[in-house]
Parts: structure tokens; sequence; C-alpha cells
């Protein structure tokens, strides 16, 4: 019996598959070959659509680049689980009211916002943000946020819910109302992926210096 064995480059694709975000270097350990190898596989990767990167925020210094897999690069996987997850959707929207659908994806929201209550006491406008970021990131974004004149941007440049999205636009509820419960201040989405946009972007206004976002 012949055992092909996985190439780099699949091996590349199966390690950001699973960690979903990588570096250079974390990729170099998980697939065991020297970084500028990596490299060069990673910037084949990218002129064929299948990989991205982004800048994160790490501790003190300089940005680290990290890298994810595109849709494109997705969609090379067995997806047997988002033909699931669709027949679901498709069966509780025929046996449930729109807003009743709405409101259950509103309140997954809040439900996994109310696990970090505890951390939100006497945070900041911009240690909410920081605490969107890593909420987000583990629930499989890839997200960051910055400032700009007198309000922050939140961008979202790889959504896990983008495939089942297209057919079902209610799980946009999601992450939006996880950003404002954290936040506890308007936001306001001005640009998304389900309208072709190359990422969701949202606007949070900055508070007053006199103001603090409540409990």
């Amino acid at each position: 019996m012949i055992i092909q064995r996985e190439s780099t480059r699949e091996r590349v694709l199966k390690t950001l598959l699973t960690k979903e975000q990588c570096t250079i270097n974390e990729l170099a350990q998980a697939v065991d070959i020297n970084p500028i190898s990596v490299r060069h596989h990673i910037t084949k990767l990218e002129s064929e659509g299948l990989v991205n990167s982004t800048e994160e925020r790490h501790g003190v210094g300089r940005p680290r680049r990290v890298y994810f897999l595109t849709e494109q690069g997705r969609e090379r996987f067995p997806q047997r689980y988002l033909r699931l997850t669709l027949r679901l959707l498709e069966q509780l929207k025929e046996t449930m009211p729109q807003q009743m659908v709405d409101e259950l994806f509103t309140q997954m929201a809040q439900d996994l916002a109310k696990e970090y209550k505890d951390e939100l006491d006497g945070l900041a406008l911009e240690e909410r943000l920081d605490l969107v970021v890593e909420l987000l990131t583990n629930e499989g974004f890839t997200i960051d946020w910055e400032q700009r004149d007198d309000t922050y941007q939140i961008h979202e440049t790889s959504c896990p819910y983008f495939h089942v999205g297209q057919d079902h636009p209610e799980v946009c509820k999601i992450d939006q109302t996880l950003i404002s419960t954290i936040l506890n201040v308007p936001t306001h989405k001005i640009k998304c992926k389900l309208n072709g946009d190359a990422h969701c972007i949202f606007i949070v206004p900055k508070l007053n210096s006199t103001e603090k976002p409540e409990a």
C-alpha cells in the first residue's frame, strides 16, 4: 500500500485551519521547517488568494503579523458541519417567526457577554475594546481596533459565520450584539462582508473625558 505524505503547503493550510491564525515562526514550528521556507510557501498561498494577513498588537513593541485562511482557503476543506448548520437554521426559520429567530441570536450573544460581566467593572472604553478583541478572537474572528479622530473603528477581517451568513444574515446579530453589550455604548456598522465589502467595520463614538461605560 502506498501512503501519500502531505505536502508542506497542505500542512501549512491545515495548521491555519485548526489554529485560526499564526505568525511565521509559529507556522515553522508547527510544520517543522525553517521560517524562510514557510515564508516562501505563505507568499505563494497569498498570491493564490488562500491566505491573508494582518497586524496584531502583542504586548509591548511593534505589532506582529499573523496569517489566516481566506474564505477561499477554508473552502478547500470538507465542511459537513456547515451543511448541518444551514439545515438546522432552515428548519428553525420554518417553524419560528422571524422576530423570534432574531431574538434568539441576540440572546445567544448577550448570554456569552454575561460570562465577561465580572471583568467589566471599572474598565475604560479602550480596555473594553481590547476585551472585545479577545472575546471575538476566541470565537474565531480576526479582529482589531484603531482610533480615528473622534471615533474608534473595529475591523473584522475574517468571520467564522460568513458562509452561514450568506443564507442567514441573522447571524450577524451575534458579533454586533456582543460588541454593543461589552462596550455599552452605541455602535454602528458601516461596512459588511455580506454586502461585498472587504471586511466588516463598526464605528464606536469616543466618550467625553468625564464619561465611562456603565457596568
